[in-house]
């Protein structure tokens, strides 16, 4: 009996071991990521401070030729912070970003910020665009911004009216024409159908998301054919530094462009 025992300990101190050394790999694995991300992450920081004090000199004339439209995409829970998104405003416009669509997927935005939008445009009459508002932060160091704001019910309702344009269209064209013919929708089809009903607006240049989603969180896709895509971090540690930095490193790129087709 006894020797049966010693040999199932003798074969159960082989897997100890085992186990033993796995998890040290394992803990010293973890350890080294850890430190790698916190070492990343203070970087970043002094990285972002120095352009934020102007002592990074290429990052203090910026070229904002190709940055014609600049989306910001937020996540919905992120999207209640007044106080974070006025003040992104503030550095966009000090920057000198002329034209920004602010979007959430539950209109959080929309709701908080388009009362005031509305009374603007009733004091200013000519100087916003249909889908947006002319906003004036001087105090900021800029004159105006147009700003749009989109929800993702914009999206959803916007596809559902253009596709509706389409296929009324097209059993009137059969209806009053010769023969029936199959159904072929390009892509010009579509964006003039997206226009017609009032939800095309210009493709963003480039997109920041803010949350902890890397993605475009529902934002229109038929509008970013060409955008370039940036994630921020959590709207609550966003950085002035990282902003400009998001821009220069913009400026920088190169895209290359297609033509795209497609058939219904």
């Amino acid at each position: 009996m006894k020797s049966v025992f010693s040999l199932c300990v003798q074969m159960s101190r082989p897997s100890i071991i085992l186990k033993f050394i796995l998890g040290l790999l394992w803990g010293i694995i973890h350890l080294a990521i850890s430190l790698f991300n916190l070492w990343s992450l203070l970087i970043y920081n002094i990285e972002c401070y120095l352009i934020s004090s102007g002592l990074l000199w290429k990052y203090r004339d910026l070229h904002l030729d190709r940055l014609k439209y600049l989306a910001i995409v937020v996540a919905s829970k992120e999207a209640k912070n007044n106080m974070k998104i006025r003040q992104l405003l503030c550095w966009l416009s000090t920057i000198g970003v002329k034209y920004v669509c602010l979007y959430d997927i539950e209109g959080i935005l929309k709701k908080s910020f388009e009362p005031a939008m509305n009374g603007l445009r009733d004091g200013k009459a000519g100087e916003y665009l249909d889908i947006g508002a002319s906003v004036n932060y001087s105090h900021c160091g800029h004159k105006e911004m147009v700003i749009e704001w989109l929800s993702g019910s914009d999206g959803k309702e916007g596809i559902a009216k253009a596709a509706n344009l389409l296929c009324s269209t097209y059993f009137s064209e059969n209806t009053h024409g010769n023969g029936k013919r199959e159904p072929t929708f390009t892509e010009a089809d579509m964006a003039s159908a997206l226009k017609a009903v009032g939800c095309g607006g210009p493709e963003p240049d480039l997109l920041l998301m803010y949350g902890p989603a890397r993605c475009h969180l529902g934002f229109p896709a038929w509008r970013l054919r060409y955008t370039e895509i940036m994630h921020m971090g959590p709207l609550k540690s966003m950085k002035y530094g990282a902003i400009v930095k998001a821009l220069y490193n913009f400026s920088k790129k190169y895209q290359n462009y297609g033509k795209l087709g497609f058939q219904l």
